[in-house]
């Protein structure tokens, strides 16, 4: 970088010019560290935290994301599972984290929009504490029920409901306060009937139970009742979320079926610790969009029953406020309490 002064100036003051130039020199040794290390991110590891066990769909999508970051990047990014109170305990560990874009969390919508109101205290903000910077992806959720339930759609279920004794029709899920049993809580309400939850220490007992019969009807996960619905198993009523799905497409939405503005989903996103820097936000949301859009990230993800799904770090703010406002009086609603 050339700088130019008038002859006259620089003869008649030199120690003037000695200043100025020491000044610029001193403000681009300020600039520049900066700028390079939000330019050349990253240059270590990265780590993806998923505040659940391995296996779920939180850790399906960090991993097949998570792979392709590293080959763009050039750079390891590992995931990491920090299970504990319903996702908060990872939450709570990035939410502390340094805000250098190093430590991420994927982190599905229960984490962020539902547990400040479900559980008594929280040790984050979703709002405050965070960076949001894209969704990854999204879990359809299914209404089904055991072939022995004689209803044939959410019509003849809502009528059964509202004959049946002893406080209503039963359904199960994957436990209190998970996307499942508001699902099925927020149903209840929408359509004024009467319903009995049965929670459980997951998905898996849950299924269990509604496929011998034991209880009769499911909110759920496609990708997990998908495979006994095939087999006849279950019967599907509708898709809780907005539009049909592809592999069942005449299983109707919920809005569909008579519940007009009834719309439940299960989405998984990225967030970074408040304070990251905007460039870096930036680029991993442009390298995460790249990786979504991949045909073979986004085969891995079909396979899982996984929808790929991405937007901009203000769009996926405005989502996490939306939902929280949402869901926290569906909560206050149905009465749910973890702890």
């Amino acid at each position: 970088m050339k700088f130019r002064y008038e002859q006259s100036n620089a003869k008649g003051n030199p120690k003037r010019v000695s200043s100025l130039v020491a000044s610029l020199v001193l403000c681009l040794a300020a600039v520049t560290p900066g700028s390079q290390a939000q330019t050349n991110f990253p240059e270590k590891t990265v780590k993806l935290i998923v505040p659940f066990t391995p296996g779920g769909s939180n850790d399906v999508i960090a991993r097949i994301v998570g792979e392709k970051l590293s080959q763009y990047w050039g750079q390891p990014v590992i995931v990491e599972n920090k299970p504990g109170a319903g996702g908060n305990v990872g939450a709570g560990f990035v939410a502390n984290s340094a805000a250098d874009g190093y430590t991420l969390l994927v982190a599905a919508n229960n984490v962020l929009t539902i547990n400040p109101s479900l559980y008594s205290r929280v040790n984050f903000n979703p709002v405050k504490d965070f960076a949001p910077v894209s969704l990854l992806g999204s879990v359809p959720m299914l209404l089904v029920v055991n072939p022995s339930l004689k209803v044939n759609n959410v019509k003849e279920l809502i009528a059964t409901a509202k004959t049946t004794p002893n406080g209503g029709l039963s359904y199960a899920s994957a436990g209190i306060g998970t996307p499942h049993h508001l699902a099925a809580a927020m149903f209840s309400s929408m359509a004024n009937v009467p319903m009995v939850h049965v929670p459980y220490k997951g998905a898996g007992p849950a299924v269990t139970d509604v496929l011998s019969g034991l209880v009769p009807v499911m909110f759920g996960a496609s990708n997990t009742l998908l495979p006994h619905i095939k087999t006849g198993g279950f019967k599907a009523l509708a898709v809780t979320g907005n539009q049909r799905l592809p592999m069942l497409p005449d299983v109707p939405t919920v809005a569909e079926s008579g519940l007009p503005g009834y719309y439940a989903d299960i989405w998984v996103g990225l967030v970074a610790p408040a304070g990251v820097p905007e460039p870096i936000i930036a680029k991993i949301n442009a390298d995460v969009t790249r990786a979504l859009k991949d045909p073979a990230a986004r085969a891995s993800l079909a396979q899982q029953g996984l929808i790929p799904a991405f937007n901009s770090p203000s769009e996926f703010s405005d989502l996490i406020k939306k939902d929280l406002a949402r869901w926290s009086k569906v909560v206050k609603e149905s009465g749910a309490k973890a702890d």
